[in-house]
This record gives C-alpha cells, sequence and structure tokens, in this order.
C-alpha cells in the first residue's frame, strides 16, 4: 500500500494546492486515494477491505500526509470508521457497503448531539464541528448522549456513537474557514430530530474497550479487539508526522542549490544548519517509530489472546501525544532555518507547515489529563474517571 501510495505522489502533490484553495479535497485528490484503497485498509475483507495491520495503515497515512497535508489527515481520520463499522450491526455493514465497498464514512465523535430513546431506536437532535471530509462521504458517526423525554442527558451519562446516511443530515457549507489542514473541509453537521434505529448504534463504552465490542459483533481478528482510544487518535498522529515528514523532504529539495544571502556561501557548506536539520530529522524519526511501535505492541497482545490493561492503553496514548508535538517541534526547527523563500504561497513547505500546526489543535493531542493519567497508572495510584477520558 505504501508503494502504491508513493507511486501516486506526484499527482497527490500536483493537487494539493487545489485542495487548499477549494477548502475540502479536490476531485483528483479523492482518485487518488481510491486508487490506492488507503480508506479500505481496516474494512473487513467481507466488504471489500483488507484488514490490514494497523501499523501497516499509519504507514500509509504517514505517505498521502506527507505529500498533502489535508489528504492524509481525511485518510487517517476517514481511514479509522471501517473499522469501527466492522463492529456495528450486520445489518448496517450491509447498507453501507454492499452497493460500493468504496463508500466513505465521516465522522465526529465529540457528543454534541442528544438521542432520546423512542419506539425501536432514538431520536437525534444536535449539532456537531469538525467532520473532516464530509463533503466526499455518504454515512456518518456521530457522538450522542441519551436524553430523556425533555431532550436532557441521563444521569449516570451514556455515550452512543450513532450512524446516519447522507439524507439524515446537513453540512454547513460556510462553516470551515481556517489557517491549516484547509482542505479537510472538516465542516459543522446539523441533525434535525431524525430517527436513528437501534441496530444503527453502538455503545460509546464498549467500543473504547474494544474486546467487549467486538465480541457482540462477533469479530475475532486482533484489529478488531483494539480499543477504540488506541486508534482513534492513531490516524490522526500519523498524518501530523508524515506532514512534518513532508516538511523535512520539502525543506531538502529547495536547500540543495541554496545560496545563504549572509555569507554568500551554499547551504550544504554551513556546519550549524546542516547540523540542526540532521537533529530535527532524527526527532521525527524517533516519532514515526514510537508511534508504530506502539500499535504493534498493542497488536501483539491482542493477537497472542492478551487482555489489554487500562495502563498499557495509557502508555502507548502517552507517547502517541508526545510523538506529534515532538515531530511538530522538529518542524520549526527545520522551517526556521528554510529562509524567507519557504513563506511564499507557492512553497509547498509553508503549506505544510500550517498544517503540522493544526493537527496539534485536535483534542487527542492536548497533553494534560494523558500525561497526569499515565503518571497515576504507572504509580498503581487510583486515575478519577475525569483522567480516563480518550484513553
Amino acid at each position: 500500500m505504501v508503494e502504491r501510495v508513493q507511486s501516486l505522489a506526484p499527482r497527490l502533490r500536483a493537487a494539493a494546492e487545489e485542495t487548499e484553495r477549494l477548502g475540502k479535497l479536490s476531485d483528483e485528490s479523492v482518485k487518488v486515494v481510491r486508487e490506492a484503497g488507503v480508506m479500505r485498509m481496516l474494512q473487513p475483507p467481507e466488504h471489500g477491505g483488507y484488514a490490514a495491520h494497523p501499523r501497516d495503515f499509519a504507514e500509509a497515512v504517514m505517505e498521502v500526509a506527507a505529500n498533502c497535508g489535508s489528504t492524509g489527515w481525511v485518510c487517517g481520520v476517514g481511514g479509522v470508521h471501517p473499522w469501527e463499522m466492522a463492529l456495528c450491526d450486520h445489518r448496517l455493514q450491509r447498507e453501507v457497503w454492499e452497493a460500493d465497498p468504496d463508500t466513505w464514512i465521516a465522522s465526529p465523535y465529540m457528543p454534541s448531539g442528544v438521542a432520546v430513546p423512542v419506539e425501536g431506536g432514538y431520536a437525534l437532535n444536535g449539532r456537531w464541528q469538525f467532520s473532516s471530509g464530509t463533503d466526499h462521504c455518504d454515512w456518518i458517526f456521530l457522538g450522542a448522549m441519551v436524553g430523556d423525554e425533555s431532550g436532557t442527558p441521563v444521569k449516570p451519562p451514556r455515550s452512543l456513537h450513532v450512524v446516519l446516511p447522507r439524507r439524515d443530515y446537513t453540512i454547513v457549507e460556510d462553516s470551515w474557514d481556517v489557517v491549516g489542514l484547509c482542505g479537510t473541509g472538516s465542516k459543522d453537521i446539523i441533525v434535525e430530530n431524525a430517527f436513528v434505529p437501534g441496530y444503527r448504534t453502538v455503545d460509546a463504552a464498549e467500543v473504547a474497550e474494544g474486546e467487549v465490542a467486538a465480541a457482540r459483533a462477533g469479530r475475532t481478528e486482533p484489529l478488531y479487539r483494539l480499543p477504540f482510544w488506541t486508534m482513534f487518535p492513531l490516524g490522526i498522529t500519523a498524518a501530523v508526522i508524515g506532514i512534518t515528514e513532508g516538511v523535512l523532504a520539502a525543506h531538502l529539495d529547495h536547500q540543495r542549490e541554496r545560496i545563504l544571502a549572509t555569507t554568500g556561501e551554499r547551504v550544504t557548506r554551513d556546519a550549524h544548519m546542516l547540523y540542526a536539520v540532521s537533529e530535527a530529522a532524527a526527532e521525527i524519526a524517533a516519532s514515526r517509530t514510537q508511534l508504530l511501535d506502539g500499535i504493534s505492541r498493542l497488536y501483539a497482545k491482542a493477537e497472542a489472546g492478551q487482555p489489554i490493561s487500562f495502563e498499557d492503553r495509557s502508555t502507548v496514548r502517552r507517547n502517541q501525544v508526545r510523538c506529534a508535538w515532538r515531530a511538530v517541534a522538529a518542524a520549526d526547527e527545520i522551517f526556521d532555518r528554510s529562509g524567507g523563500n519557504a513563506l511564499r504561497r507557492d512553497n509547498a513547505m509553508q503549506r505544510l507547515w500550517r498544517d503540522a500546526h493544526a493537527g496539534l489543535h485536535h483534542a487527542i493531542h492536548v497533553t494534560g489529563g494523558i500525561y497526569q493519567s499515565n503518571a497515576l497508572s504507572a504509580m498503581n495510584a487510583e486515575v478519577p474517571p475525569a483522567l480516563r477520558t480518550l484513553i
């Protein structure tokens, strides 16, 4: 898959500027992703997918993102949705993929709506932000709190992931005007009193545990027994790391012939510059290695039939968050040494640099609670419920 993306990379790079200008993936970008098959990597084989090792998925996302940050981001987010769909009711899977296995699914998972129980399912209302790649999707996962008859979330809270077809929600067209990841088209979604059949829902707590949802869906493959908050962050952080690899590649390509205005010497003779860039490149490489190591360790546990503990999940999340911040800090060191021409709009480096920083703003890259939780877990201390969120 990585080799396939590499063969299509010139087309991705050529379409990247149009993708940013449009504020959503260009037709060419979508075509390349479909040809490569990245979105089907985690899809179950009976519906035209590859059920690939998540490490391979992450590497493919990195390769896409290195050539177009926005397209890589959409692959990283949207590419995980077939994995969760494999944990849903088989009737729903057939509805989504039977006619076309290349059907894409959007999200977001933030519980910004309320699902009120009605006969046969739920009545859903709400507004959600940040639905990446949504213009190209025919179905959507949405996070929702279960509510009472008045529409007030019940206590104790219960969260669902609900699935809707395109006809049941509205995309707010003018809701994505940003400085980075512009081409992801991460627009707002509005749902007004849509009926969601019960079989089109999955309990968020079950998916978070991995094995519980897999058992309910009759899945025995290691891939589908992994925790949600391991899989979903994987695609997003892979995109960020891939983008920083793109920054590095663009820098090296630009610097080969660059003459320093201060000395009149070629950059290739500036020992200080070369030292700094090599150090930054090593940090990006370390981020890649640590991210792939984390998912490989958890996959090996699932493959061996071993339980994945909260501490396991917490440590992988800690490292995943750190990978993203380390890689972007390294990209800053590179960009700062790329000269004034790196700021030009026709230079891909500035777009990738903006995309990398935008990627850190996703909720899964917030450090505080993840770091606190992991430290407590490592000390065998009690981890309060608030610090277990997103792990």
